[in-house]
């Protein structure tokens, strides 16, 4: 992975570069429509921006669901930068702000396709499979 800078602010700070990265990863490659990718919960939330060389490459939220618990969503990956740690580096961010935060278990509906990353990372399905923006999903959870 070349160098990689995460940067965590507020949906007024990385609107433009997370809107970029969920548009080319969600809208454009995967056909979700964009008010369902677009859906009025980001200014509630934490957002993480991952940037190679100056140019935004990766993205989550996360949202504070109640005192113990924080849902990891939205997390995406541009196609020419997976595969390189970055998924990893977002999630590993979105855990710190969680436990900054007091929360001890991160949920997140994770497409079906990459399930298998989030087991890597110690996340265990909580649910049988779903359908959610016309993709199949499970419920996923990691106590921290």
């Amino acid at each position: 992975m070349d160098a990689v800078d995460i940067e965590s602010g507020s949906w007024s700070e990385l609107r433009v570069p997370a809107t970029d990265v969920r548009r080319t990863v969600f809208i454009d490659e995967q056909g979700v429509d964009e008010s369902v990718e677009l859906d009025g919960k980001d200014a509630d939330a934490r957002h993480v921006v991952a940037f190679e060389d100056g140019t935004a490459v990766g993205t989550a939220r996360l949202r504070f669901v109640d005192d113990d618990t924080a849902k990891a969503e939205r997390v995406a990956v541009r196609p020419a930068s997976r595969e390189n740690g970055i998924g990893t580096a977002l999630m590993n961010a979105v855990e710190d702000i969680a436990r900054a935060r007091g929360r001890t278990v991160v949920r997140l509906h994770a497409q079906t396709r990459v399930r298998d990353f989030y087991d890597r990372l110690g996340y265990e399905v909580v649910s049988g499979e779903f359908e959610e923006a016309g993709i199949p999903h499970v419920a996923m959870a990691k106590r921290l």
